[in-house]
């Protein structure tokens, strides 16, 4: 498989993240070095100039840390600038560590090089997808993904579909549905839920 070429600054947070990244794709890579992008205002200020110039892809792993750390970008990068990846939650453990995290999730250095192939193929045309008729929060209502009995189940259970993690925001879930998936795919999906 050839590697994909993608235009956007990709951001994960560790090295060995990055490494498998790399086995996918060309393009600029960039570390959060975890918890290091708390400390780090260099680090920041680089994701904040990046952004101004071309959209960021945030893919960071599907535990807390990774949550945090992907809200910590999201309070310093506005977001219509930021294009949110997720890997599935998977249980396991990474091959070079001795014992799961403490979540027992795989983080993206975990993942299948065919998932991470094509969680990225359809930004390595340079265009974000979805831009003829994007998801809305009105979509969401009328759905019953929000303010209604059993949306977080409903919710939960798209994001299942789309081998999202299944506890994600109703922003966040938005956001990243408006990357994944068109409205009719997305459309789909709600009929079967």
């Amino acid at each position: 498989m050839e590697k994909l070429k993608i235009p956007y600054p990709v951001v994960v947070e560790g090295k060995y993240d990055r490494l498998r990244l790399l086995a996918v794709m060309e393009g600029q890579i960039l570390t959060t070095e975890g918890f290091g992008i708390f400390k780090k205002k260099e680090k920041l200020a680089l994701l904040r100039a990046l952004a101004a110039k071309t959209p960021i892809v945030v893919l960071t792993d599907p535990d807390g840390a990774g949550k945090l750390i992907r809200a910590h970008i999201g309070t310093a990068i506005p977001k219509e600038r930021i294009i949110p990846l997720y890997v599935p939650q998977k249980k396991g453990t990474e091959k070079r560590k001795q014992a799961p995290s403490a979540e027992g999730l795989l983080g993206v250095e975990g993942q299948d090089t065919l998932l991470l192939y094509e969680l990225l193929k359809p930004l390595s045309d340079g265009k974000i997808r979805n831009t003829a008729r994007p998801i809305s929060k009105v979509d969401f209502f009328e759905d019953r993904l929000t303010g209604c009995e059993n949306a977080t189940a409903r919710r939960a259970a798209l994001a299942a579909h789309f081998a999202l993690p299944t506890d994600m925001t109703p922003n966040a879930l938005l956001a990243a549905l408006n990357v994944i998936a068109t409205f009719e795919e997305y459309k789909a999906a709600v009929e079967k839920i």
